[in-house]
């Protein structure tokens, strides 16, 4: 059998399997049903060779009451047990609420406001987890007003978050020549592969798109309005042999950073050309002088008062620590414990 995409192959298990099991057993209730959650398939990545774990025939089914059990048990005893020739999973559905979701992806009350320094604890790749995928039934609109409630960051979360990465390239832009003027190819190397992860993690926040985890980080770039014109210069980047190979290539990466920027008209326009980093003989984007330009537009009091701290950003920005970024889901009430320590830990980041 050819290859069906999961984003498909749950569309078609809604269709054939669950919904028929709530329209005999529960013609009256209203219900929403979605491929969300973690999976290559829900950002529509996933190949043939994702379907060798944890992948398969699935939806989440989100109700208005608690009580799910009963039908938990009624959708497990009509289940088959393949479904277009694969196998299917006794908890392919899970049964739950949008609140009750919320509260165990995220570890935030959605009855309650949201934050803005609560953003900065969503990692990119849940947000996408969430706002991705394929909703296939959605009486009362319940998953809608969710997912465009996370859609994308509120304004002034995205310009901090964009000042902090034009802050990260400006604090190590100029250490990648050092290392290499010195003969540290090693060194110069492995910063310039940082650098070209926080300029591809800018370009998302530019084109106002959420990042997803390193598996599918370049794959996801190339769908990037950028990536045609900055491809082959972070490309030379990574994989110069020389300090002054990766410079060239990161001063025309810097030129198109800076159209970029000043197509977004966030603040006044800044140079589209490189200069000397003090007396010395390399050239840099200075991008700190760009986040502060940046971080003087925000007018949130508790994200300008951050800003005006330190620009460490969230969470992506923090740690790549796989374990760390999912410290919302933890179990047992540790992920609202744990999200309320990295609150402190990013408002309070001048002790």
């Amino acid at each position: 059998m050819s290859f069906i995409n999961g984003i498909e192959i749950c569309r078609r298990f809604h269709t054939e399997v669950v919904e028929p099991v709530m329209t005999d057993s529960y013609p009256f209730l209203s219900y929403s049903s979605a491929l969300l959650g973690p999976g290559s398939e829900v950002l529509g990545y996933d190949t043939e060779m994702s379907t060798d774990h944890d992948w398969g025939p699935r939806v989440y089914l989100f109700l208005n009451e608690q009580d799910s059990d009963q039908i938990q048990v009624s959708l497990q005893g009509r289940a088959p047990g393949r479904f277009h020739g694969i196998p299917v999973d006794v908890q392919m559905s899970v049964v739950t609420t949008v609140p009750r979701f919320i509260e165990s992806y995220l570890a935030v009350n959605q009855d309650g406001p949201i934050e803005s320094v609560d953003w900065l604890t969503f990692p990119s790749q849940s947000l996408l987890e969430i706002t991705r995928g394929a909703v296939y039934k959605d009486d009362h609109r319940l998953l809608y007003k969710l997912r465009n409630q996370l859609k994308y960051y509120p304004q002034d979360v995205w310009l901090y978050l964009m000042a902090s990465s034009w802050q990260r390239i400006g604090q190590e832009e100029h250490l990648m020549l050092r290392s290499g003027f010195i003969g540290d190819e090693l060194g110069s190397a492995i910063i310039a592969s940082r650098l070209v992860r926080d300029i591809i993690n800018l370009c998302f926040l530019m084109e106002r798109q959420y990042a997803p985890y390193p598996k599918w980080f370049g794959t996801a770039f190339k769908q990037l309005k950028c990536s045609d014109q900055l491809m082959p210069y972070l490309w030379t980047a990574q994989t110069a042999t020389t300090w002054r190979e990766r410079e060239h290539a990161f001063n025309n990466a810097y030129k198109h950073l800076s159209n970029m920027h000043n197509g977004l008209k966030v603040t006044e326009k800044i140079p589209n050309d490189v200069s000397c980093f003090y007396d010395r003989p390399f050239k840099v984007m200075n991008g700190e002088v760009v986040a502060r330009l940046i971080a003087n537009q925000i007018v949130n009091a508790d994200i300008k008062l951050l800003a005006d701290k330190r620009l460490i950003g969230n969470i992506d920005q923090i740690t790549d620590n796989t374990d760390f970024r999912k410290i919302n889901r933890w179990s047992d009430g540790e992920g609202q414990y744990a999200r309320t320590a990295l609150k402190k830990l990013i408002i309070h980041n001048d002790k």
